[in-house]
């Protein structure tokens, strides 16, 4: 079975940023796709693909951990890397208890950024493939009925 390609999306308000995640990360051979603002990201963002979100913590209009929030309620979950200068205790503590996959500060080592997000992109294959067979299941359970 072929593997459904990953996305690492990267959500953060300043241009230089964006830039310099997303050369790092084509320079591994990711896809990856940006966006300056949580809102654009919402909109644009491939709900039914595996990959992983790389978010900055404090952004404009939607905070990083109220875009975890909305993300929660969708149907395929998206491990996400928070990444931000503004980090505290409580910050990081709220991210990971609603599952975030990592939280790093900037600036962050190159390495330690790709090894979040090779981890990240892994436990999304893992987590679209048990929503897949509980789609499966509940598809062959609903038959069974009728």
């Amino acid at each position: 079975m072929e593997k459904a390609a990953q996305t690492v999306y990267v959500v953060d308000d300043d241009p230089d940023v964006l830039k310099a995640i997303e050369r790092l990360l084509l320079s591994e051979g990711l896809d990856v796709a940006t966006f300056p603002s949580p809102h654009l990201f919402l909109q644009r963002y491939n709900r039914n693909a595996p990959g992983c979100l790389v978010l900055d913590l404090a952004l404009p209009g939607l905070s990083g951990l109220e875009l975890q929030r909305v993300l929660e309620t969708e149907t395929t979950p998206l491990p996400i890397i928070f990444l931000t200068g503004h980090g505290d205790v409580p910050a990081s503590v709220q991210a990971m208890k609603h599952g975030a996959a990592d939280f790093l500060t900037k600036p962050v080592d190159d390495a330690v950024l790709l090894s979040a997000v090779r981890n990240a992109l892994v436990q999304s294959q893992e987590l679209t493939r048990e929503y897949n067979d509980r789609q499966r299941t509940a598809r062959c359970d609903f038959q069974g009925l009728h």
